[in-house]
């Protein structure tokens, strides 16, 4: 048990080093995908999500088979390393029980219908021909069906918002293109 906590908590410090370590040579003026992050502390806990934004820049990024990211398939919900979620709290979102720690985010996108997968690998890097390089769905925390909505305009830039609500509650939203999803959660 103890190996098991202090490989996780090494994966995911690598993995935010990856990203750290990354972020002067994205941030150039050549970079098309810069790492951001967001947080929020809910509680006295903090949660947050290190991810590098892509941009529309004129393509078609969600829907049909001419589209960047096709339905019916699995992305890794950004660009670069695989976008990282910490959270210092056992957390419920929407429905999904997941332990304090350090997970993957990807998405399951179906046809405008979008589910958020907490994967417990961290480290991940691009994509392979085919599929997502080392994403293996056994590795999977679990999935989590978003709430759908349309933006106001075209959101140019993945963005991806963690906000605080009443209570110990809290908010996860995503939006690019003219797509956007959301899921409820509570600090545990």
């Amino acid at each position: 048990m103890r190996k098991t906590a202090l490989a996780l908590l090494l994966a995911g410090t690598l993995t935010v080093g990856f990203a750290q370590a990354d972020k002067n040579k994205l941030m150039s003026p050549n970079a098309q995908s810069p790492p951001t992050d967001t947080s929020v502390t809910i509680d006295g806990r903090q949660i947050w999500i290190v991810y590098h934004a892509p941009s529309v820049r004129g393509r078609k990024i969600f829907g049909g088979a001419d589209a960047l990211q096709p339905d019916d398939t699995v992305w890794r919900l950004g660009a670069d390393w695989a976008t990282v979620l910490h959270t210092d709290a056992a957390l419920d979102l929407n429905g999904l029980a997941i332990p304090a720690g350090d997970y993957s985010l990807f998405l399951a996108l179906d046809k405008g219908q979008w589910q958020l997968i907490v994967n417990k690998q961290t480290g991940q890097w691009g994509i392979k021909r085919g599929g997502i390089a080392n994403f293996d769905p056994a590795d999977d925390v679990g999935r989590v069906a978003m709430i759908m909505s349309k933006p106001p305009s075209l959101v140019e830039h993945l963005k991806i918002t963690l906000s605080s609500a009443a209570g110990a509650k809290g908010k996860l939203d995503i939006a690019w293109e003219n797509l956007a999803a959301s899921a409820p959660f509570k600090v545990k």
